[in-house]
């Protein structure tokens, strides 16, 4: 732990300046007015003559004032917070609305028979996927990407940010389902780094039981120039020789609470956090408002006896009788926050349906409002802007909502105020060629029978009329009866792990290549 605080530690002093570095000027001035003033108001009256020495000690009072804190030193130390928080204090940069706060993370699960030892309950393996949805949900929203080895490793999911996509083929990831015995934790882990190069930044989490001594050097190598965790999933007492000769890669061992868990999130995030403060395209973050704190407790000072300033409260009261709208009982944080500073601080938190009632600012709002699935009231809001970064996201709003057509229209739209907008042309040909196949779809459904379909609760837009609509929750006829979606799901016979079975084995065979 020592080591991830002192990365930490390090990233904010490497990061660290002044935006407005010239008000730090005002300190010179600042502190010869201190030294003055306080040097007038220690200085020893010249000693009356005539009285001996050991009776003037004892008639003399204060002796000590150079030593007590006088009105100066507070006075001072209040206008040197000002200065400093005026200077613009900053080690982060603000956070880009359209990139997850938390880097992308390419899980790799080690799936063979070891992995099925109770030791750790129910099971090694079981204890493991335990363990990736605690760190799901602990990046909620963040992008994730699996890969599941034995003898051969795969591609088990491409990254998504959605972790509900990731569950049901994490459950169907068991031995059986691996078409070659053994552990090639390197073929992994090369997978596992061409998936991410595609990213640019983020890191690689091997979740296993013990490494092979042939692979300590790729780990190492691996290690040296990328974010590279491994979590052990032994119990305590019990070790592997390959993990416990590992140098570069930090090894975390499984713990019965979240405290591993907690560990892996720091460890993974100091890399992509550095690559953050890299990207000159986003501006400082101007840290001086932290100073407001310790300012306001040294300014309680100024009610002591003999240090009030007889005017202030005169104004006080002037300035809550001239504005009695400014005051609210929201809450302590509306007296120190503004709405968008704490949709601000819900949107790290991972709090996307509290930042999107919270902020103020419609872009950010109508982003926190897209990432809380809330995708109507996102496109209403980004509505009124005329940005290309809010009509890309009303794009992926509309995408998302299955309004494919309008979703075409908004990437149209955002290469028009901008061509070289990132993603919008790779979007733009995705739902294209969505709304392509919903339409050829319809098509070949088209019998042009009377099927006498009900209404739809949900129906794909079909502009081009071509084929019937499609319906996912047509009325009954006769004696059919209504199946929801989750029921119509539990009729279908085929596991994930199935599915994940024979696409192992169709991989492994070389005809996926």
């Amino acid at each position: 732990m020592s080591e991830i605080l002192l990365s930490e530690l390090g990233l904010v002093v490497a990061a660290f300046h002044f935006l407005r570095p010239l008000f730090l000027f005002l300190l010179v001035p600042l502190a010869a007015l201190w030294w003055m003033n306080r040097r007038a108001a220690t200085r020893k009256p010249p000693l009356p003559e005539g009285i001996a020495p050991h009776l003037l000690a004892a008639l003399t009072v204060g002796g000590g004032a150079a030593r007590r804190y006088l009105p100066i030193d507070h006075v001072s130390a209040l206008l040197a917070l000002a200065v400093i928080g005026a200077a613009g204090p900053s080690w982060t940069r603000q956070a880009d609305p359209f990139l997850a706060q938390t880097g992308p993370v390419v899980i790799v699960l080690e799936v063979t028979p070891s992995m099925t030892t109770p030791d750790l309950a129910p099971s090694r393996l079981e204890r493991a996927k335990f363990k990736i949805r605690d760190l799901l949900d602990l990046r909620a929203g963040a992008r994730t990407a699996l890969v599941a080895y034995a003898g051969t490793a795969h591609r088990v999911l491409p990254f998504t940010e959605d972790a509900q996509v990731m569950l049901p083929y994490l459950e169907g990831l068991t031995p059986d389902v691996m078409p070659q015995e053994g552990a090639n934790a390197t073929a992994a882990l090369s997978l596992a780094q061409e998936i991410l190069a595609a990213e640019g930044v983020g890191g690689v989490l091997v979740v296993a039981d013990g490494l092979d001594s042939a692979d300590v050097a790729a780990f190492d190598s691996a290690g040296a120039g990328a974010a590279t965790t491994v979590l052990a999933m032994l119990p305590d007492g019990v070790s592997d020789i390959g993990l416990d000769r590992l140098g570069a890669v930090p090894v975390v061992r499984a713990t019965t609470d979240d405290s591993d868990v907690q560990r892996l999130d720091r460890i993974l995030n100091v890399d992509y956090r550095r690559a953050l403060l890299d990207d000159d395209s986003q501006p400082w973050e101007d840290r001086g408002w932290w100073l407001a704190v310790p300012a306001a407790l040294l300014a309680l000072l100024w009610f002591r006896q003999g240090w009030t300033m007889r005017w202030g409260a005169l104004c006080l009261v002037a300035s809550v009788g001239l504005n009695p709208g400014a005051a609210r009982a929201d809450g302590l944080a509306d007296w120190f926050l503004t709405p968008d500073q704490q949709g601000y601080r819900a949107f790290n938190r991972n709090d996307f349906t509290g930042a999107g009632d919270l902020f103020a600012d419609p872009m950010w709002k109508g982003h926190a409002l897209y990432r809380a699935g809330r995708y109507d009231e996102a496109i209403e809001v980004l509505n009124r802007l005329e940005t290309p970064e809010a009509s890309f996201t009303q794009g992926l709003a509309h995408i998302k909502n299955r309004q494919y057509r309008d979703g075409v229209r908004a990437f149209e739209a955002t290469l028009e105020r901008d061509p070289d907008f990132p993603g919008a042309a790779e979007n733009l040909e995705t739902a294209r060629r969505i709304v392509t196949y919903v339409e050829d779809a319809r098509e070949a459904s088209d019998t042009g029978e009377e099927t006498g379909i009900g209404a739809d609760d949900v129906v794909f837009d079909n502009e081009a009329n071509r084929g019937v609509g499609t319906q996912t929750d047509r009325q009954p006829r006769g004696d059919e009866a209504i199946l929801t979606s989750d029921q119509w799901m539990n009729t279908v016979d085929t596991r994930t792990g199935d599915f994940l079975r024979y696409r192992f084995r169709f991989e492994a065979s070389g005809a996926g290549q």
